[in-house]
């Protein structure tokens, strides 16, 4: 067998071009990791600015609900009497409403009713019918026995 002997320059060039593909690939995987980081301090920079805006807007509606001026008396009254009014009108409404589909209900069931009826009716129709058939083919057959029996034709 015969040595393969690689010379030493070439050696350390093909050493030295592992080293330069191997350093290529960490520096491309080191900017990788440093873009998701900024990208997930900026996302965490997001949430924060919006918890903010989220707590600035509770706060000033809180503070809108502080500064209501009070209504004068005639005013209250009257606001009151439409909300008991409005009530009543939502109560009616509800007894109303439980009226209508006890009704529509009942309707349902009366149609239902009055079509199984009919449905009833149609296949008594039809089970007479059929029995007038069954008794004539009887009869004829009887007839036709007893003329067998005769002897006539």
């Amino acid at each position: 067998m015969a040595d393969i002997t690689i010379p030493q320059n070439v050696f350390y060039i093909i050493i030295a071009v592992i080293a330069v593909v191997g350093l290529i690939v960490a520096l491309m995987q080191w900017r990788r990791v440093r873009e998701s980081q900024s990208n997930v301090q900026f996302i965490e920079k997001q949430a924060e600015l919006k918890k903010i805006e989220l707590v600035e807007r509770d706060l000033e509606s809180k503070r809108m609900m502080e500064n209501v001026f009070p209504l004068p008396k005639d005013q209250q009254e009257r606001l009151s009497e439409i909300r008991k009014t409005t009530s009543e009108i939502m109560h009616k409404t509800g007894y109303l409403h439980g009226e209508v589909n006890e009704r529509v209900t009942r309707l349902e069931a009366r149609t239902e009713y009055i079509k199984l009826q009919q449905l009833l009716e149609e296949i008594d129709k039809k089970e007479k019918e059929l029995d007038k058939k069954t008794k004539n083919s009887k009869d004829s057959k009887q007839v036709q026995a007893v003329k067998g029996i005769k002897g006539g034709k």
